[in-house]
């Protein structure tokens, strides 16, 4: 029987190194599709690595030519700096465009577009996936996500394209770079480091990332999830603040000081997702809660830190 073969565009990141590995234990072969070498502590040996800008059509499809014949492809890809708004337009939204149109006369069983929940706007919490967008995104990142999901509803519905959907909330975990709130706070917390925070009394979701590994292994296997938008998120909110002195008293050091930084204009209150549709349809639902996450995630920081 014949390996299945995944293309991930973005594999060198945080998501994409932990779905490379997990694919690689499940026997599948795996292709690595990103603009940047992975760094010293992401290379995988079995990972086979391709390089390109998703937005630059010619190379892309020539080198997917030379490379193509994928089952499976998961988009993770897309510009970090959400400041440099040309950039992260050309690369979220254009280069999910190039990635969709290349496959599209393919037989690749399952698209998975990485979402997020930022395309909800000022949708208030919980958000659900039926309530569909049609005002502002707020940011050039949101509208870049928003657009290509608007593109490729339009492939399913025109050309039966097997693409689904799904919105992440904030994810985290072993090896994420240090510029997100759990492994920011865990570094100055192992520091014993006074450090600034924001107030800290907004609501967001944390997913650990097994659990999203899994809602991306129950996506690729069920064919009813075509066609279809996915929260995925823990469905616990969790105010920020108290993240961080949970943190703080886990590693028994660390001083926050809270109200330093100024909540950013476009910054949301209260941000987390119904996940309703996701145990429904995919039958999925997440196992890991917030206080056994933050302790496989302190002892992976605390091995490279201490």
């Amino acid at each position: 029987m014949s390996k299945k073969k995944i293309l991930i565009t973005g594999g060198t990141g945080f998501i994409g190194y932990h779905l490379a590995l997990k694919c690689l234990k499940k026997n599948f072969l795996v292709t690595s599709l990103s603009t940047k070498k992975p760094k010293k502590n992401r290379r995988i040996k079995k990972v086979r690595y391709l390089f390109c800008d998703i937005s630059k059509k010619k190379r892309l499809f020539k080198l997917l030519n030379s490379n193509s014949n994928f089952d499976f492809v998961v988009n993770l890809a897309g510009y970090v700096d959400h400041s440099n708004k040309k950039k992260t337009l050309e690369s979220h939204y254009r280069g999910c465009k190039n990635l969709a149109l290349f496959f599209l006369n393919s037989k690749i069983k399952k698209f998975i577009q990485i979402g997020s929940s930022i395309e909800y706007g000022l949708i208030s919490s919980p958000q659900k996936e039926n309530k569909f967008n049609k005002q502002k995104t707020y940011s050039i990142y949101g509208t870049s996500k928003l657009l290509s999901t608007k593109f490729l509803l339009k492939l399913k519905k025109k050309f039966d394209f097997p693409v689904s959907i799904l919105r992440l909330y904030l994810v985290y975990g072993p090896k994420q770079d240090t510029n997100r709130v759990i492994p920011i706070t865990i570094y100055n917390a192992l520091k014993n480091n006074n450090f600034d925070c924001s107030s800290g009394l907004q609501y967001r979701d944390f997913l650990y990332i097994d659990d999203l590994l899994s809602a991306i292994f129950k996506t690729l296997k069920n064919k009813n999830s075509s066609g279809e938008i996915f929260n995925i998120g823990s469905g616990k909110p969790v105010k920020v603040k108290n993240l961080i002195l949970k943190i703080c008293k886990l590693i028994g050091h660390g001083k926050p000081r809270f109200g330093m930084i100024k909540f950013r204009k476009d910054e949301i209150k209260k941000l987390y997702p119904s996940i309703e549709k996701a145990k429904k349809m995919l039958g999925w639902k997440p196992l890991v809660n917030i206080n056994l996450g933050l302790k496989k995630t302190i002892k992976y920081y605390k091995k490279i830190h201490i």
